[in-house]
């Protein structure tokens, strides 16, 4: 079964600022920077447009609000007609997830391509488990969210476990903040 899905409300756009890089890791010698320094805020009303350059990446949501039962997970594409035009994304979400879903999108082609907000860009896939899953037995980074939010990947127990070793490798004290 699938379901067309619209594009929501508000978007995180890239921009280049004054650091070097996203660091996705914990081996920086510098404290830890906020992934929001790389983001700019914007929202559009519904009919409103937004551009998207070539080669640019945003962050949006699903203007739905869902609730997904505990043995069924979704699968978020582009609808065939945007994916002609160059636009790309790729999201599973889990079992019971509640929330809008958040978009990571892309344009791959060679030029902008306008979008309307409350169009129906997206198309879910649903698919049926064979067992119920424990999506909430453990805290979730991105649970009931209804703007996009930037990366917390740097949250992640294994790059914790990581940096561990890093810093075992190249001698460096567990208590100095790398």
């Amino acid at each position: 079964m699938t379901l067309d899905l619209r594009l929501g409300y508000d978007f995180l756009v890239s921009i280049q600022g004054r650091e070097a890089f996203m660091d996705g890791s914990l081996n920086n010698d510098e404290t830890t920077r906020s992934f929001n320094t790389f983001y700019h805020k914007t929202r559009r009303r519904p009919g409103e447009t937004f551009l998207l350059h070539p080669s640019q990446a945003i962050l949006g949501v699903t203007l739905e609000y869902v609730k997904l039962p505990k043995d069924v997970c979704l699968i978020l594409g582009m609808r065939s007609s945007y994916s002609r035009l160059g636009l790309t994304l790729s999201t599973v979400v889990q079992p019971g997830y509640v929330g809008c879903m958040s978009v990571e999108l892309t344009n791959s082609g060679k030029n902008a391509i306008n979008l309307t907000v409350g169009s129906r860009v997206f198309q879910a896939r649903l698919v049926k488990m064979n067992a119920e899953s424990n999506y909430f037995a453990s805290s979730r980074k991105y649970m009931c969210q209804v703007r996009p939010e930037v990366s917390a990947v740097n949250s992640d127990k294994d790059l914790v476990i990581l940096n561990k070793y890093w810093k075992s490798l190249n001698n460096i004290p567990n208590n100095q903040n790398y």
